[in-house]
């Protein structure tokens, strides 16, 4: 599925002085992958060679266990390039444990994984950017601040990186809130400024892990949109964690299910919806309600 094409999309272009790919300017051709991260929602530590197409991840055979827990077994995934993937299934399933293997925070017991052509745990991990479901917001920090935290750990200083995020701040829906810290900004709001900070550490792989969680239905179905709208406009190799199956089809554009532990791949399900419309006129949708209904019905005989 693809969402509505965004106006508040985030161009790359390459840092002076850290060569990290930064959005927010016009860009100058197809941008490298950029640098680190930091340790606030994002991960890694410099720069990663440049991408052009082709395979995004990979996980053959894997699994990993946790003394006598078999948390995942068996797992075989491919994600294209630029291309999102949304995993639902029973809570305890692995489904966390497989973003923190796919980013190198962990390893697997048995199986490979591949992330952009990076097999070892560092060398994924310089590709990666995780934003879990707490914002991780630092409270001495303003909203640029918070921001620009990830450029500050590529070396850049803080008054440039608090420049190079200023002007993205409208297109975030932040505008007027630059220097409100995050306990004067609403949870919506919070995940926006997690969510930039994300993106301007560069990363061509995204793994969201249920970044709206935490928030309130309202709030979570806005976001929901707002993501998917900027995702358009900025693809990137993107994995999505929920327990939300409309948001799983709203985002990602294969949906996988998993078992209960040992997690295991039971089923997936491409969604082909309309690259236009609202979230209200999507989930209306026949197909979206098919899948929808379809996906929960095997969530409740695989739990």
């Amino acid at each position: 599925m693809s969402g509505t094409p965004a106006a508040k999309g985030v161009p790359l272009e390459e840092d002076a002085h850290t060569g990290a790919s930064v959005p927010g300017a016009p860009g100058r051709g197809p941008a490298p992958e950029a640098a680190g991260a930091g340790d606030t929602g994002t991960t890694g530590t410099g720069p990663a060679a440049p991408v052009a197409s082709g395979t995004g991840l990979r996980l053959s055979g894997v699994a990993r266990v946790f003394g006598q827990v078999v948390a995942v077994s068996g797992v075989d995934l491919e994600v294209p390039l630029h291309s999102r993937l949304s995993i639902v299934g029973p809570s305890g399933c692995g489904k966390s444990t497989l973003l923190a293997l796919i980013c190198g925070l962990d390893e697997p017991n048995e199986g490979t994984i591949d992330v952009l052509g990076a097999t070892t745990s560092a060398e994924r991990l310089r590709r990666c950017a995780w934003m879990p479901q707490r914002d991780l917001l630092l409270p001495w920090r303003d909203v640029l601040g918070n921001a620009a935290l990830a450029l500050e750990n590529q070396g850049v200083r803080r008054r440039t990186a608090r420049q190079r995020v200023a002007h993205l701040v409208e297109r975030f829906g932040l505008a007027g809130f630059e220097e409100q810290l995050p306990h004067q900004l609403s949870g919506g709001m919070r995940q926006r400024v997690s969510f930039l900070r994300t993106l301007v550490a560069g990363k061509e792989v995204l793994l969201l892990d249920e970044p709206f969680g935490a928030l309130d239905s309202i709030t979570r179905a806005d976001l929901q949109e707002w993501l998917r709208t900027a995702l358009d406009a900025e693809p990137r190799t993107t994995v999505l964690v929920t327990h939300d199956v409309e948001e799983a089809l709203l985002i990602g554009e294969r949906v996988v299910v998993m078992s209960a532990r040992p997690g295991r791949i039971v089923a997936q399900f491409d969604v082909h919806l309309p690259h236009a419309g609202s979230r209200r006129e999507l989930i209306r949708h026949p197909e979206f309600t098919e899948l929808r209904d379809e996906i929960l019905s095997l969530l409740e005989a695989v739990t």
